[in-house]
């Protein structure tokens, strides 16, 4: 999909607050709020903007401490990696997980209350 510098006008502003309504897109980028409007739906349906998101404080819901925990796995073998990753996905610490290549099998981002918790 082409985008031209209007569009990427609106996908930067949506992306530092997606809370703007239509109105004060419309006037930040110098259009009426019609073909804002348009313009947005239009990068919706096409994929551009997938959803919108809250970015939440995590120190202000208990959540003090972030961790990237490496781990290893004793054995490769589909049983013990699937039980690995069916355990991690129940976590609800775990935020990410992802299987990588090199020295460790595995990088989780962790998000607790504290070193304790951990």
């Amino acid at each position: 999909m082409n985008l031209d510098s209007i569009d990427i006008q609106l996908l930067q502003l949506l992306k530092e607050n997606a809370k703007l309504n239509n109105k004060e897109l419309a006037a930040a980028v110098g259009l009426s709020t019609t073909p804002t409007f348009e313009r947005i739906k239009r990068l919706e349906r096409n994929g551009v903007i997938k959803f919108y998101q809250a970015v939440v404080d995590k120190k202000k819901i208990g959540l003090n401490l972030q961790v990237v925990c490496r781990v290893s796995l004793k054995s490769h073998n589909l049983e013990q990696i699937s039980a690995f990753e069916n355990a991690v996905i129940h976590l609800i610490e775990v935020q990410s997980c992802y299987h990588i290549a090199g020295d460790f099998d595995y990088s989780l981002f962790v998000e607790v209350a504290d070193i304790e918790t951990y």
